[in-house]
């Protein structure tokens, strides 16, 4: 069994097309190519979702969180793939069930995100994800994501 990978910053932008302002992967703690990935995002009051999400009560919204479990099942399926993304190469979100919010994400929280992938089917990959912060559980969700069909 070969050691888990683990990705920095730099390694995070080679693998993943997103930029700021919607990166939500700050690092990859630990990464089983097939099988799972476990990831983080640190949650700073400079977000710019905060100053209207709520004034005085600063709460992440739910789709960012979801947005995130998304981002690192991506990871997963581009290390799994072998593929680096570019114009031609992105997976895609394209489906969701059972999501659950358990408990809200603050300013200063750091958000531990992980995703399992489930099975493959027919170009679909299905993950169950979660995003905890400390030992509490703050989402949920199984996830479906598909490679950009050709045009």
């Amino acid at each position: 069994m070969t050691e888990p990978l683990q990705l920095d910053m730099q390694a995070i932008l080679e693998r993943l097309p997103h930029r700021y302002p919607f990166l939500l992967i700050d690092r990859v703690l630990e990464c089983r190519p097939g099988e799972s990935i476990r990831a983080l995002k640190n949650v700073t009051y400079n977000e710019p979702y905060f100053p209207g999400h709520f004034p005085g009560r600063p709460v992440m919204p739910g789709v960012i969180i979801i947005e995130a479990m998304a981002q690192a099942a991506g990871i997963l399926c581009f290390i799994t793939a072998d593929v680096i993304p570019d114009t031609k190469t992105r997976f895609f979100f394209v489906g969701i069930d059972k999501a659950r919010f358990r408990r809200p994400v603050v300013p200063g929280d750091q958000l531990v995100l992980t995703a399992q992938l489930q099975r493959t089917l027919k170009g679909i990959w299905r993950y169950s994800t979660a995003a905890s912060v400390g030992e509490h559980e703050v989402a949920h969700a199984e996830m479906m994501l598909a490679p950009e069909a050709s045009r």
